[in-house]
């Protein structure tokens, strides 16, 4: 992976995590904040004094032009959107336009460096297949089938990124993740962060679907590997232009992973609640991530029990950080996507 690198999307829970890997690992990062807010993963993460923030927007490409030319830049990951399936019901424009036009603004200021960008990894969603007949979910599908507001804005984007590739030439490669959990999610709307801050408190947590949905869960530090041996290898042939499926292939059902991340943080005893709405909701959805292991070699370091506990544990030590009455009851059924900003 060629630096200097930019993340966009790093206040939110992958791009935080991903920046921080990259400063690491010894690359100068640049991440672009839009919105002071009560809990950035860059706090979380300590980021602030390791990065370079510039303050802007992604739908501005004057403000990316600039950004990429000053600083050099050499490997982009775009992270920036509106991730929240719930908040993509309620304000399906905003997320249309945050989502889709962030993502062809970012491609056309890349696109203006004249070959200076050696990488683009772009974020979009295993929720950008909708709800396919045939699982699991294969690359080589006829078609992404999303329907609903934010699947389709991560599907929009998702065929942009690659046309970028197919008419100009540009080291874009696209991810297709599963639902992504680990320490350090500031979003408490999510399944994942909002069951380990019940445990710590003692409370049930609330499960808004009937429990019986199916999803893949990948681990963050799962995630972080998966982009970054993309962006090692975007301009290589089979590779380039080309979208990845990333996720383990085991899918588990809402209760089921509630009950185990109770079990992991040592509270079998609370008996979550169960509300039963649905509302835009796909009932199963897992990936078949064969092709990145072909081509790259990729796997998975991290089993859903193992990375769960280290999950419950991070919030349990750090629920000072989150507001006294926990997550919003107003989300609809659908576990909140896991990637974001």
């Amino acid at each position: 992976m060629t630096g200097p690198v930019l993340v966009t999307g790093a206040s939110g829970f992958i791009g935080s995590h991903l920046a921080r890997s990259c400063v690491d690992l010894g690359h100068r990062v640049v991440v672009i904040e839009r919105d002071a807010t009560r809990l950035s993963g860059l706090d979380i993460q300590g980021l602030r004094g390791r990065v370079d923030i510039v303050r802007g927007d992604v739908t501005d490409q004057a403000f990316l032009t600039r950004v990429l030319g000053e600083y050099e830049i050499r490997t982009v990951f775009h992270l920036a959107a509106q991730a929240l399936v719930g908040v993509a019901n309620r304000s399906a424009a905003s997320t249309l336009d945050t989502n889709i036009r962030g993502t062809w603004t970012l491609l056309e200021a890349c696109r203006a460096t004249d070959g200076q960008i050696r990488a683009i990894v772009v974020a979009s969603s295993d929720k950008a297949y909708g709800d396919q007949e045939h699982l699991p979910y294969c690359e080589d599908m006829s078609g992404l089938e999303a329907v609903y507001p934010y699947d389709v804005s991560k599907a929009c984007a998702d065929l942009i990124a690659r046309c970028y590739t197919r008419s100009f030439g540009l080291p874009v490669v696209v991810t297709r993740c599963a639902n992504v959990y680990g320490p350090g999610d500031p979003n408490l709307s999510r399944l994942v962060p909002e069951v380990a801050v019940a445990a710590a408190r003692g409370v049930p947590p609330v499960i808004r679907s009937d429990g019986s949905p199916e999803r893949d869960y990948l681990f963050i530090e799962d995630c972080v590997r998966a982009y970054q041996l993309l962006a090692e290898h975007a301009s290589r042939d089979g590779v380039r232009g080309e979208a990845f499926n990333v996720g383990t292939g085991a899918p588990i059902s809402v209760i089921k992973l509630v009950v185990t991340a109770l079990e992991a943080a040592g509270r079998p005893d609370i008996e979550p609640v169960i509300h039963g709405r649905t509302r835009h909701e796909i009932d199963r959805q897992y990936l078949d991530c064969a092709k990145i292991r072909a081509r790259l070699g990729y796997t998975t370091g991290w089993d859903l029990e193992k990375g769960l506990a280290a999950t419950v544990a991070w919030y349990a030590n750090n629920l000072h950080l989150f507001v006294p009455q926990g997550p919003s009851r107003d989300a609809s059924g659908e576990p909140e996507e896991g990637s974001g900003s």
